[in-house]
């Protein structure tokens, strides 16, 4: 049996981009599958009493990330600038990617994540996502109608209570099969290696 790791993602969050780049070839080297479940970061963070992101909250946070990104995406050879707005609304790419089978909700999510971070796209356009799932070779119109039916609405809404229940708080953050969660980005490793140590 395959062994799986959960990566729990938010379209608008800076770090989940290089995480999401990399989850799959990192996480193969261990013989370990990614299982990408996209949820809605900004639910959580209205339930902190934050209405925005809280690297906006605060701004030398703020500038901080800004300037980590670049060091980040430029160690990992990939091309980064801010997007505007930030954060960007990423509703209706997550209820794109809630509608898809898991291989092909990797790769829609690293195209939506480069077409906000490295190409100045704006995530929450509809043609965007639809020329998105083409492509990544998916017929645009079916999934479109499948993520915006009130079935893929509500898997999403519960996917996102799912995340609060497991006690994630920020994105990226990665869950191993004994339900520990390592948070962030730079803690794939520490996941992977903790799969590869744990006790069965």
């Amino acid at each position: 049996m395959t062994r799986t790791i959960e990566f729990w993602y938010e379209f608008a969050s800076t770090y989940s981009y290089p995480a999401a780049m990399r989850a799959d070839r990192a996480a193969a080297e261990h013989g370990v599958q990614v299982v990408w479940r996209p949820f809605l970061l900004g639910v959580i963070f209205r339930d902190m009493g934050w209405t925005t992101s809280p690297f906006n909250e605060h701004p030398a946070k703020g500038a901080y990330m800004w300037r980590d990104m670049e060091r980040i995406c430029a160690k990992q050879g990939l091309d980064f600038g801010r997007p505007s707005p930030f954060p960007q609304n990423g509703l209706n790419a997550a209820r794109v990617a809630m509608a898809l089978p898991n291989d092909a909700r990797g790769a829609f999510s690293r195209a939506v994540y480069e077409g906000q971070f490295a190409q100045g796209r704006d995530i929450s356009d509809p043609q965007f996502l639809m020329d998105a799932l083409a492509q990544i070779g998916q017929d645009a119109s079916a999934v479109w109608d499948t993520a915006m039916s009130d079935a893929n609405k509500t898997a999403l809404r519960d996917q996102t209570a799912q995340a609060q229940t497991l006690g994630i708080f920020g994105a990226p953050t990665w869950r191993t099969p004994d339900g520990e969660l390592f948070w962030g980005n730079d803690r794939l490793q520490d996941a992977l290696d903790w799969m590869d140590t744990a006790p069965a």
